[in-house]
């Protein structure tokens, strides 16, 4: 594998605060998806959009979602833009829609201790529980999700 010869992309080169952090760690998990990179930021809550432009050239980031505290990993649902994201804080997986609203799809009462880690197979949502706060029982769950997008 190559190694990287420059930052495709960085908060300081475009002074940008998707990207930056806001006291802990910032952008956190990455995925590319439809001709743009998705990133969580985890102080900031937010869950920006980084289109990807001719050349591999990074356009700038716009945060679609917001208000998504502690959000750490997310997967694609498959349906566009819509994605599942772990929020380890309080404990929950949403479904953010591509207008930025939300819905709970899993929390403590399934069994939930800070996701950190999302993942999807059909219908069937894969989600760890790292249990960084609670220190009690970090668990692997699956939850079948498909009538709850």
């Amino acid at each position: 594998m190559d190694r990287p010869r420059h930052r495709w992309h960085t908060h300081r080169v475009v002074h940008r605060p998707e990207l930056a952090p806001a006291g802990f760690l910032g952008v956190d998990g990455a995925k590319a998806h439809d001709g743009a990179l998705r990133v969580t930021n985890l102080d900031r809550g937010t869950l920006p959009r980084i289109p990807i432009r001719p050349g591999n050239r990074a356009g700038t980031p716009k945060a679609e979602a917001s208000g998504l505290t502690g959000i750490d990993d997310f997967a694609f649902t498959g349906r566009g833009e819509s994605v599942l994201a772990a929020l380890n804080g309080p404990g929950t997986v949403v479904h953010i829609r591509p207008d930025g609203t939300r819905t709970t799809v899993l929390d403590a009462s399934d069994g939930l201790q800070n996701p950190s880690a999302v993942a999807l197979r059909g219908k069937e949502v894969y989600v760890l529980g790292a249990a960084c706060t609670t220190v009690t029982d970090p668990t692997l769950l699956r939850a079948r999700i498909g009538g709850r997008l």
